[in-house]
């Protein structure tokens, strides 16, 4: 298992004047980080990788779908655009040297047909998602696909959902993750989901019910963080908070306030938390085995 940061905290880019935070994660504990790649240059994304690994960071990277670019749509100028858009998506993860994409690339966040998935959405998607699969087997990179709530999406919302799809899509680059968050909101009972999807979950967003500091709020951590260690999960656990850093992104993900005295005090408790509780949940299943 290793430990993760999400530098969306900061806003939508990383560039190497950034230096100083990904040193603090680093001295702090963290294990790699996750870069945001929504815009840039593959040179700007070269750059980074050679600055972290100087640090002696290790990453993953994470997108989403820009408008004009919906692989769901009726238009096949759209689909294709969500190829090319992960086609340079790909092509900046391998610059950077991160073998992991992750986000919500199944459909653009915010555009709804006002009906459930339609069949036709499913064999778009899964199109979609075997050129993509294509593409990544190419650069030694894997794709985790993240079910999104419904007010964010109307395709893949649970994980049940995210695991019968990835049956049908049937792509060895192309796997799924697990999101506090969003099974919060979308599951009835969100650490039950994990050993039904174990098989892909090959990522998972450590994320607080408010975006704020993990551990503070009401996501069932220590039965989610048990049900992993039962699973045999051994990827990332990657820290996904929010603030107000970028007044932009802040207005796109609806953060209104500070969840946290500061950025720090979010990346620092956040990793104290993670650590510690994976310890417990080891603790906990020794005892447990043990006792049988």
């Amino acid at each position: 298992m290793k430990i993760g940061f999400n530098m969306f905290l900061w806003g939508t880019s990383s560039s190497p004047a950034q230096r100083s935070i990904f040193e603090s994660l680093k001295q702090v504990g963290y294990d790699g980080v996750e870069i945001p790649v929504i815009s840039g240059r593959l040179e700007e994304y070269r750059a980074l990788g050679a600055l972290l690994d100087d640090i002696g960071l290790q990453r993953t990277t994470v997108t989403v779908l820009p408008h004009g670019s919906n692989p769901l749509s009726d238009s096949t100028e759209e689909r294709r655009g969500g190829i090319a858009h992960l086609d340079w998506v790909l092509d900046c993860s391998a610059a950077l040297g991160s073998q992991l994409v992750v986000g919500p690339v199944h459909q653009t966040l915010g555009e709804f047909t006002g009906e459930p998935p339609s069949e036709v959405e499913f064999e778009r998607g899964c199109d979609f998602h075997r050129s993509v699969g294509d593409l990544a087997a190419r650069r030694g990179v894997r794709v985790a696909i993240e079910a999104m709530n419904r007010f964010e999406a109307h395709f893949l919302n649970t994980m049940s959902q995210l695991v019968s799809y990835l049956d049908r899509v049937a792509h060895p680059a192309v796997t799924g993750m697990y999101d506090t968050f969003h099974a919060n909101i979308e599951e009835l009972d969100p650490p039950a989901t994990i050993a039904p999807s174990k098989r892909y979950i090959e990522h998972v967003h450590i994320s607080e019910n408010d975006r704020g500091v993990p551990g503070r709020g009401h996501v069932p951590w220590k039965a989610t963080f048990r049900e992993l260690w039962r699973a045999g999960f051994d990827g990332w656990l990657t820290i996904e908070a929010f603030g107000r850093n970028s007044p932009q992104f802040a207005a796109k993900t609806r953060v209104w306030r500070e969840f946290a005295g500061s950025s720090d005090t979010i990346y620092r408790e956040g990793y104290d938390f993670v650590r510690s509780s994976w310890a417990m949940a080891g603790s906990d299943q020794s005892s447990l085995d043990r006792e049988r």
